[in-house]
């Protein structure tokens, strides 16, 4: 038989659930995942936990981690259904295209999240520089591209989103493959 496995029809490329971010309005991130819920939407709005300080007291709060973002994990079929919910302005964009999300990028910033409160982002454009591999905690054997390091902070890249999520990690857990500075003849 030729062509066998293929051989897909264009229904089933329509099928295949793909992560996309979606802009919402100013503070309707958990409301527009809710909404999503309701319409059986697969979505994920990561939450970060905080420690907010009032005059009478600390609460810890869980607040959005991407301002005006949800990410949605949706078919081809479904992206109407996902612009028609309350709340969501556009999709986000990459080429005049709305943007895909790698599956691993979503992992990755829900391992991040289960590890670390108090989560920063920084919006940057993506450089490359050493390639890195983590020896030890939850990234274990992860190989990435360093950003930047100040003191004890390393920079865990998101390219397809242009984020970078900051956390402490010991220079002791990071072992260099790759010094590009040094391969290029740089002193």
């Amino acid at each position: 038989m030729m062509g066998g496995a293929c051989s897909r029809s264009n229904e089933d490329f329509r099928t295949v659930k793909k992560w996309y971010a979606v802009y919402t309005h100013a503070k309707w991130e958990k409301k527009v995942a809710s909404l999503f819920t309701r319409k059986n939407i697969e979505n994920y709005c990561p939450l970060n936990k905080v420690l907010r300080q009032w005059s009478d007291r600390k609460k810890v709060v869980y607040e959005p981690l991407f301002t005006c973002y949800v990410f949605a994990r949706i078919s081809d079929k479904e992206r109407l259904s996902v612009l028609q919910t309350d709340g969501v302005l556009n999709y986000v964009s990459w080429k005049g295209k709305p943007a895909v999300i790698r599956d691993s990028e979503i992992e990755l910033i829900k391992k991040f999240l289960l590890e670390y409160s108090s989560v920063r982002l920084e919006k940057i454009d993506i450089d490359v520089d050493d390639t890195v591999r983590i020896k030890c905690g939850l990234f274990m054997e992860q190989e990435g591209k360093v950003i930047e390091v100040l003191g004890k902070t390393v920079r865990v890249s998101l390219p397809s989103l242009g984020y970078v999520m900051l956390a402490e990690i010991p220079k002791s857990h990071v072992e260099v493959i790759n010094n590009k500075s040094r391969s290029r003849g740089d002193c």
